[in-house]
C-alpha cells in the first residue's frame, strides 16, 4: 500500500514511521508551506495530520484523486472532507509526544476510532491496532473523554507534583502511586479502584487537606481538590459536606 502524509508534526511523523515499518510504501510527505494540491494523485491513502481547525481548509486545497483521504482528528466528522469521494478518518486513541515514541505506541495494540472509507480500518489493522466506530453525533463527547483521559490526567499529575514540592518531598514521589491506580482501573473498574478519604467519608481528613492546599497559595488547587473529592464521594455513595466549600462556591452535589 502506498501512502502519503500531509502534516509532518508529531502525529504525521508517528504515522509515517509506523506505517513504513510494517511495509507500507511512503510516497511523499508535505509540511507547512508545501504545495499539497496534488497529494491525492499518486498514493492509495492520504493522511491529513494537520490541526483540527484547518482540516477542511487543507482538504479543499487538495485536488480529488484516487486516494482515500483520511484525517486523524478525533473531534471531527467527515464533513470537512466532502470534496473527496473517498474519505474517512482514523484517530489514534494515544498520546504521540514525538515521532519515535509515537510510532512505537501506534504499533502497540493501539485503539483507533475509524469512520468512512475502508482504508481507515486498513490503516488500523496494518498497525496491529483495534478499530472501533463513533457516531457522528457523539464525536465531541468521545473526544472530550480522550482529553480528560490524557490532557486532564497530565494536569492532575502536575498538581500532585506542585503539592509534593510544597511539602518538601521529591516531585516524582507520586508517580508509582498514579501508575498503580491506573492499573487498578484497567483491570477492574473505577468504583472498585477508588480509595482515599472521600471514598470512606472521612470528612475531617478532607477538610485538613483542603486547608493545607489553600495555604500553598495556588489559585485553583483547593477547588480542584474539592471538586474531585466530591466526585469520589459520589462514586462511593456519599455526599461531600457543603461546609468544606468556600462560602461563595456552590457545592457540585446540588
Amino acid at each position: 500500500m502506498r501512502f502519503g502524509v500531509v502534516g509532518m508534526g508529531r502525529a504525521g511523523g508517528s504515522f509515517a514511521a509506523a506505517l513504513g515499518s510494517v511495509g507500507w510504501e511512503i510516497g511523499a510527505t508535505w509540511g507547512s508551506g508545501d504545495d499539497a494540491s496534488g497529494a491525492a494523485q499518486d498514493v492509495d491513502v492520504l493522511l491529513l495530520a494537520v490541526p483540527d481547525r484547518v482540516v477542511g481548509v487543507v482538504a479543499n486545497v487538495i485536488q480529488p484523486g484516487p486516494a482515500a483521504v483520511l484525517h486523524v482528528a478525533g473531534s471531527l466528522t467527515l464533513e470537512p472532507l466532502v470534496a473527496h469521494a473517498r474519505r474517512g478518518s482514523v484517530h489514534p486513541l494515544m498520546a504521540l509526544p514525538d515521532a519515535d515514541v509515537g510510532a512505537a505506541r501506534l504499533l502497540d495494540s493501539c485503539r483507533f476510532a475509524v469512520a468512512g472509507d475502508p482504508a481507515a480500518t486498513q490503516v488500523a489493522e496494518a498497525l496491529g491496532g483495534q478499530a472501533f466506530t463513533v457516531k457522528d453525533e457523539h464525536r465531541q463527547l468521545y473526544h472530550a473523554g480522550a482529553a480528560i483521559a490524557s490532557n486532564h490526567l497530565v494536569a492532575l499529575a502536575e498538581q500532585a507534583q506542585r503539592l509534593a514540592r510544597a511539602a518538601g518531598v521529591p516531585a516524582d514521589v507520586y508517580n508509582q502511586l498514579m501508575i498503580a491506580s491506573l492499573n487498578n482501573v484497567a483491570t477492574a473498574d473505577p468504583v472498585s479502584a477508588l480509595t482515599g478519604p472521600a471514598a470512606r467519608a472521612d470528612w475531617e481528613t478532607v477538610r485538613g487537606h483542603a486547608a493545607a492546599i489553600e495555604a500553598t497559595g495556588h489559585p485553583t488547587d483547593r477547588m480542584l481538590y474539592l471538586m474531585f473529592a466530591a466526585e469520589a464521594a459520589q462514586m462511593a455513595g456519599h455526599r461531600l459536606p457543603d461546609d468544606v466549600f468556600p462560602d461563595d462556591v456552590k457545592p457540585p452535589n446540588d
